[in-house]
């Protein structure tokens, strides 16, 4: 089993070239799975609000209680590797305190090595609340999800220089309020590399080019469990929803056809209990 990695290791990385991979999980066996396919980093993300729920408002009905279970269920899946919290709505935005209150609930009822929280200079507060709290924050700017209302769905930022250079005095906020990572979403490569040049924190994308640190993909797009939209920037490694609907479809043809269950899957009685059941059957009364 590797050691698992931390921010020294995520900063040597950096420096040294060498990408981290990083998954969302949201149960124990996903975790598993994870920790033995060598991700470097899983994030319990809001985005169970989704691909959990089923959530028609996404992110946003997404509780502090509902992320801590996700998130112990996790840490007990991938012991070994590094794990995000990631802050729900409104568990943040109201005060510093509130904001240190939640993170810790993170650290204390989940275990986790870090959290993260969507925003760049509007939420430095609670940046710099959390890391002088002693606890690891991890920052994410571009699309963010708990804000799409304001961008008016879910689109791409920093695609003109104006919003890129906002996108970009961002960054440079997150890093100095005391975040040693950083998340950019959909956003065009050139901004990717940008701020990933500049910064001296690790840089990582989903969905921000090949230039970052490393990547980030939600696990039931690259698995292809998710099916009701798939970003430009996803690639599906394998198509699991199609195998699972044809594994479901054969179950019901062959139970309906008494083809299921085989001889090989029944429990057998030890020999000669069957014929004394029968004689203490008959001898009972009715």
């Amino acid at each position: 089993m590797a050691q698992k990695k931390g921010i020294l290791d995520f900063q040597k990385m950096k420096k040294e070239g060498e990408k981290v991979t990083w998954l969302t999980a949201y149960d124990y066996p996903t975790a598993q799975f994870e920790e033995w396919g060598g991700i470097d980093m899983i994030l319990v993300g809001d985005s169970m609000g989704m691909c959990v729920y089923g959530y028609s408002a996404g992110t946003m009905p997404v509780t502090m209680d509902q992320c801590i279970v996700h998130t112990e269920a996790v840490r007990r899946g991938a012991p070994n590797t590094y794990v995000m919290g990631d802050m729900p709505f409104l568990s943040y935005q109201t005060t510093p305190d509130e904001a240190v209150r939640n993170a810790g609930r993170f650290y204390k009822e989940a275990g986790v090595d870090a959290v993260k929280l969507e925003g760049g200079r509007r939420i430095v507060k609670m940046i710099k609340a959390i890391a002088d709290a002693g606890m690891v924050v991890c920052g994410h700017i571009g699309l963010t999800p708990q804000s799409t209302g304001q961008f008016g769905g879910y689109k791409a930022q920093g695609r003109t220089a104006e919003s890129a250079c906002e996108l970009i005095k961002d960054a440079r906020a997150v890093q100095e309020a005391g975040a040693p990572l950083l998340l950019l979403e959909a956003v065009p490569p050139e901004v990717g590399r940008l701020i990933t040049e500049e910064l001296t924190i690790p840089v990582y994308g989903i969905g921000a080019g090949p230039y970052v640190d490393g990547q980030l993909l939600i696990v039931s797009d690259m698995l292809g469990l998710f099916q009701a939209f798939t970003p430009r920037f996803v690639k599906k490694y394998a198509n699991l929803a199609e195998q699972t609907i044809k594994a479901m479809k054969d179950y019901v043809d062959e139970v309906k056809q008494a083809k299921f269950p085989e001889e090989k899957h029944y429990y057998k009685m030890i020999k000669g209990e069957f014929e004394k059941l029968m004689e203490l059957l008959a001898d009972s009364p009715s």
